[in-house]
């Protein structure tokens, strides 16, 4: 079972109590801007995809990490590493991608997530290449695949909603574990 830590975080995989906190994520709007179509979902969603997050972990031997605050025990949201089925275009391809709660924007806690998700990948489970997809416009999250080391790509049309997005890139040879 994997679980990660960093200075001010510890990814894990899900609990039920994390439910709660994920939907009120989730039922966010300004959150929920730059995914697919910018829908909010609701408890039950959120549920579906937790399980859909463990059954990702059961299948491909990864998935996305409930991210929690070390010093308070809170669910931040999540991190981590899928398939993105949604974009055949890019496949074969792992996606590390992220989802905070608004309280915690701004810290560099997204950064310091993924950062460690992307080093599970590669170092922990041999990835050749690790892909991320944001929406043109998300600059912030932009932001976050530069401070990876990720590079653009590619940008097309996410074929669900018709939004257009850039597709960044980070392959293991290019890849410089930060120093502990």
């Amino acid at each position: 079972m994997a679980t990660l830590e960093t200075p001010r975080l510890i990814l894990r995989r899900w609990r039920e109590e994390d439910i709660a906190p994920m939907a009120a994520v989730h039922a966010d709007p300004v959150v929920m801007r730059w995914i697919r179509d910018g829908s909010v979902r609701d408890a039950e969603q959120t549920r579906r995809g937790v399980r859909a997050w463990e059954s990702e972990w059961e299948s491909e031997g990864f998935g996305l990490f409930a991210v929690e605050i070390r010093s308070t025990g809170e669910l931040a949201g999540f991190t981590g590493l899928s398939v993105p089925g949604f974009l055949p275009e890019v496949l074969p391809a792992v996606e590390v991608g992220w989802r905070l709660g608004r309280s915690h924007w701004g810290q560099g806690l997204a950064t310091e997530a993924a950062a460690a998700a992307v080093r599970f990948g590669f170092e922990q489970r041999g990835l050749e290449r690790i892909v991320s997809i944001a929406q043109v416009g998300n600059d912030a999250s932009e932001r976050i695949m530069t401070k990876l080391g990720m590079r653009p790509v590619r940008e097309t049309v996410h074929p669900t909603c018709g939004r257009r997005v850039r597709v960044f890139e980070l392959r293991s040879d290019q890849y410089v574990a930060p120093t502990r």
